[in-house]
């Protein structure tokens, strides 16, 4: 009997975990709580940019979707970092040529999976339904239609909760467990940073052209606070800035930029080369809202063989090391995985599914955060450069054995946790090596090499 599988949150992982499942032959129903984005222009504002590496190209391989997606994507060779004096310098992410990460338009990505999934002929998808409650002993899930103002109990095999940070499903899946398995580990963090974000815009010039450089993530980073920008198909750039909440001394927050001049001079002060960019600066920066940002752990991310937690709604991270639609792609495959290893055996594929990503998730979480203080202070330090620079001499010395850290989390599909393992012994192999040089040619090779044998043994 085929398997109808509810969906909860029809955004970029709920629309690829719908095609997956469709290919193994379940019926899936997609609940969305906002419009239909391809018929329905969703307002700007919240939505950062995305970054696809790898782990999200790999997802989008197995669904056969790369040639079509290939058509958004802007690829990405490093960090053009910008400095308060209008210098710039690009920093590379890696020493090959394929070593690039791509930006592409959250809404045309999620249009197009979300097409895809509706193409398998397994898939229906329902917008403006929002999840209100779960019925597990009745397995049936009540929605709130917002077109019509009703409500409706919709029956379920099984329930996947893919609606973001602040999940519902993840909340009622958590009070289940709480209720019937009371000896269970469950816990909940929502970890909030005291940063927040404002989308703005660098238009195309007259011509349609990009005016800064297009093959690059743009970044000012200021010590506390930065601004970033990731260029769009149009010739935009989408423009992010991210600042404390609260101003704390000399240290600049949103609550001090409540006025067109504070704005102005702000801008002036910090981004001066961004700013004569940005001509709808002061309308952008009053009309689009603050967004928030943080990170939730939970466990577990399933309960008994009915239902479980995929995406943001599992393991919402901050955006700094461009990885959350990766992470929650690679969730997907990793079901998909699990459900060809215990085919049928529901409760065994929840239970391998997480056990597989609750420490990735995790360990993604933290080197995520970790990338925040990198990139908005890091990038600038003569130091944190060096290291680099030996990072990548290292890369080429010891092919296999030594890959920068940046590198195994965004080029390839080793675990997070075991990247953030390796990341820890990398980072003591560069300190020793880089201590009291200042450049790549008074390294000393011999202990390099004594370091890599003792630390990274072949």
């Amino acid at each position: 009997m085929q398997e109808k599988i509810v969906i909860a949150g029809g955004g970029l992982v709920g629309a690829m975990a719908a095609a997956f499942l469709a290919r193994r032959g379940c019926r899936v129903e997609v609940y969305e709580r906002r419009q239909d984005l391809r018929e329905h222009d969703i307002s700007a504002g919240r939505s950062i940019n995305l970054a696809l590496a790898n782990r999200g190209i790999y997802a989008l391989e197995k669904l056969g979707l790369m040639d079509r997606v290939s058509q958004l994507l802007i690829p990405m060779r490093g960090r053009m970092v910008h400095d308060v004096d209008g210098s710039c310098s690009l920093q590379p992410y890696g020493q090959k040529p394929e070593e690039v990460i791509y930006s592409v338009s959250r809404g045309a990505l999620n249009s197009l999976l979300l097409d895809a999934a509706e193409a398998s002929g397994n898939v229906d998808i329902l917008f403006e339904r929002e999840l209100l409650d779960i019925d597990f002993e009745e397995r049936r899930a009540r929605f709130l239609d917002h077109s019509t103002d009703s409500e409706e109990w919709i029956p379920f095999d099984r329930m996947i909760g893919a609606d973001g940070a602040g999940s519902r499903a993840r909340s009622l899946l958590l009070k289940a467990v709480r209720l019937h398995e009371p000896d269970s580990q469950c816990s909940e963090q929502t970890e909030p940073l005291d940063h927040q974000y404002k989308e703005l815009e660098i238009p195309a010039d007259a011509n349609g052209g990009f005016q800064l450089e297009k093959e690059a993530l743009h970044i000012w980073p200021r010590g506390g606070f930065m601004l970033i920008a990731l260029p769009n198909l149009d010739g935009s750039f989408t423009v992010t800035l991210f600042l404390p909440e609260k101003s704390n001394g000399n240290q600049p927050g949103f609550d001090a930029l409540q006025s067109d001049a504070q704005v102005e001079d702000f801008f002036r002060q910090y981004f001066p080369d961004a700013a004569a960019l940005m001509p709808s600066l002061l309308q952008d920066f009053f009309r689009n809202p603050c967004g928030h940002l943080g990170t939730v752990r939970c466990v577990p991310w399933f309960f008994q063989d009915m239902a479980m937690l995929i995406g943001d709604a599992a393991h919402a991270i901050v955006p700094f090391h461009g990885q959350g639609m990766n992470c929650g792609f690679e969730d997907c495959v990793a079901l998909d995985d699990c459900i060809g290893q215990s085919p049928g055996d529901w409760r065994e594929i929840f239970a391998r599914y997480s056990a597989a990503r609750i420490p990735n998730a995790n360990a993604i979480a933290d080197m995520a955060l970790e990338n925040y203080v990198e990139m908005r202070d890091s990038v600038r330090d003569p130091k944190f450069l060096l290291k680099k620079a030996i990072g990548f001499e290292l890369e080429t010395r010891f092919p296999g054995r030594f890959t920068p850290r940046y590198g195994m989390v965004m080029f390839h599909r080793l675990p997070y946790a075991e990247a953030q393992r390796k990341g820890e012994i990398n980072r003591r192999i560069l300190s020793e090596l880089a201590d009291g040089i200042e450049s790549v040619e008074q390294v000393d090779w011999d202990r390099a090499q004594q370091l890599v044998d003792d630390l990274l043994p072949q």
